[in-house]
Parts: C-alpha cells; sequence; structure tokens
C-alpha cells in the first residue's frame, strides 16, 4: 500500500511539473511592444542572449532546453525576426524556425543621381559590404525589399537588371521616326526629362519638346544639365549662374548641340516611357510657371513673355 501511494504521488509530481512546464511554455512572455530582432548566428547561447537583451524571453536556460527538447521541428535560424508583444516562448522557436525573416525596403527615387544612389546605399541599415562601381543612369528608381545582411553589391546588381529590362521595354515600344540612335539615347534624354519635370503629366510634354529641338538640331539648354556639369551630380544647393551657363562642358546643353555624353540621373520607368512616346506637339520652349508647372511656348516671343511672369514671381517672392 505504502509503495503503491509513492508511486501514485511521484506520478502526480511529474504531472504537476510537466503541467506547469508546459504553462510556462505556452504563457505570454515578457515583451511589452512588438519588436524587431537581429538573430545571431553562433548556437543557442547567443541567439538566447540576443532575445533577452531585448525582453523577448526571460530564461535563456529555459529557451535552450525547449529548443532542445523541439529540435526535431528544425534549426534555429539566423537571421531578422519580427516578434509581437507577449509572444511566447513555443511561438518565439517557431518564429525561429518558420517565420519569413524581416523584409527591409530600400526606395531609390527618380531623377537620383549616382552620388545620391551611393549614399543612400551607405546609409542603409542591414546591407553589408563595399558599393561597387556604378555608371550613371545604371539603377532603375524603384523600392527594392532586402534582408538583414544582404550585400550591397546583391542590390545593386538587381536594381541594374531592372533598369536593363525597362530600357529595353521602353525602347521596344518607342514611337516611330524619332531623333534617338539608340536605347542609350532614350536613357539620356529621359533623365533630362526626369530632371526637367516632377509632374507626372508634363513629361510627355516636356520629351516632346526636347524631341522637336533635336529634330531642329537646337541646343537642348536644359538647366539640369548645367547643374549636372557644375557638381558632377552632387545636389546644387545655389541658382544656376551666368558663370555655369557660359561653362565650357560637355554635359552643358547650353554650349553644346545635341546630347550630353551620358545620363544625368537615373529616370523612372514613366520617364522612359513619356522619351520614347513623347507628346506630338509644336512647343519648342518651356519655362517654370510658379505652381511647380510648366508654361509652353511655341515661339520664342512667347517664351520670352512666359520668362518675363516667372522673374516677376520669383521677384515677388524674394520680396516676401
Amino acid at each position: 500500500m505504502k509503495r503503491a501511494l509513492a508511486l501514485v504521488l511521484v506520478l502526480a509530481l511529474l504531472a504537476a511539473g510537466a503541467g506547469f512546464a508546459w504553462r510556462a511554455y505556452t504563457a505570454p512572455g515578457p515583451l511589452a511592444e512588438p519588436v524587431q530582432v537581429v538573430i545571431p548566428r553562433g548556437g543557442t547561447e547567443r541567439i538566447a542572449g540576443a532575445l533577452i537583451e531585448r525582453s523577448v524571453i526571460r530564461d535563456a536556460r529555459a529557451f535552450a532546453l525547449a529548443a532542445w527538447l523541439t529540435r526535431g521541428e528544425g534549426p534555429l535560424r539566423a537571421a531578422e525576426f519580427a516578434f509581437p508583444a507577449g509572444v511566447s516562448l513555443d511561438e518565439v522557436l517557431r518564429i525561429l524556425r518558420e517565420a519569413r525573416p524581416v523584409q527591409r525596403r530600400l526606395t531609390v527615387a527618380e531623377g537620383f543621381t549616382a552620388h545620391q544612389i551611393r549614399a543612400l546605399l551607405d546609409r542603409a541599415e542591414g546591407l553589408t559590404g563595399e558599393i561597387p562601381a556604378f555608371a550613371e543612369g545604371d539603377i532603375l528608381p524603384e523600392t527594392y525589399a532586402y534582408e538583414w545582411g544582404e550585400t550591397r553589391a546583391a542590390i545593386l546588381r538587381r536594381a541594374d537588371a531592372a533598369m536593363d529590362r525597362a530600357l529595353a521595354e521602353a525602347w521596344a515600344a518607342r514611337a516611330p521616326d524619332l531623333p534617338l540612335a539608340s536605347p542609350r539615347e532614350a536613357l539620356v534624354l529621359a533623365s533630362i526629362v526626369e530632371r526637367e519635370t516632377g509632374r507626372p503629366e508634363e513629361r510627355a510634354r516636356v520629351a516632346g519638346v526636347f524631341i522637336n529641338r533635336l529634330r531642329r538640331g537646337m541646343p537642348l539648354q536644359s538647366d539640369p544639365t548645367v547643374a549636372y556639369a557644375a557638381t558632377g551630380g552632387v545636389p546644387m544647393d545655389r541658382p544656376i549662374s551666368r558663370a555655369d551657363l557660359d561653362r565650357e562642358h560637355p554635359f552643358n546643353t547650353y554650349r553644346n548641340r545635341g546630347l550630353p555624353p551620358g545620363p544625368i540621373a537615373s529616370p523612372g520607368r514613366a520617364a522612359l516611357l513619356a522619351t520614347t512616346r513623347p507628346e506630338p506637339t509644336e512647343f519648342l520652349y518651356f519655362v517654370a510657371d510658379g505652381t511647380g508647372g510648366h508654361a509652353f511656348a511655341r515661339t520664342l516671343e512667347e517664351h520670352n513673355r512666359n520668362v518675363a511672369r516667372w522673374r516677376e514671381v520669383e521677384r515677388q517672392r524674394g520680396a516676401r
């Protein structure tokens, strides 16, 4: 009888212990609010340390024991994971084994220069490695998803391939009889269109103006090319000067007819399509109109009136 009672007591204690362990395994954890944690390589001890540091778990030994007991469910992965508030120990282990790592995003804005893209890559959290050399206009403006630890070189390869595809698609859909000899020339002109206007509804019209000027052998006279000649793609923090306009430089389209020798920025898909399918128009000139858009003109006389109005807008703004 005593042995039977003892056995019952032992079984009861084991059951109670198992129940306590299960409750501890499935109970809400200490995390007060959602958090993203970079899980390092190096084994259970290092992983537990990272989780405790961010208050995802309470006890490294309990975590290690639970990971060992459930080892048949798969290895714990090194990556960046998102943990919800109050995440339980069993859910922590499921996330480490099955969840998709956090997808970070890098947005290359339309019209960014190579200088600006390098700065963006350099400060992007979670990317690793050096920035390989790339040329102006190689990168398609877009939002690129990446995971913690991905290399900058890998992002650039994807962005370069994306530009190749977008340019090929735009060139294949081009209007007939454009005064552009190659996809490269379309890319160069699209970069100018991109920098000239931020208004979607104006892109094809601006492209049409430049196409008209190319057909007539007129200089493009694009201010963004002058700025690029002056700074090499570093954002200009001052107005364009008369000295800038008069400067002898291959990219200065006031001093040189035709297209500059290369892109002045990275044009987006819309600018590529606007350039290869420009708006049919008789306009030969445009200037800012003071509202964020442009006033277009067919003749120099009309253009000069638009310029005078724009200078009056600038004068009034300066007087405020």
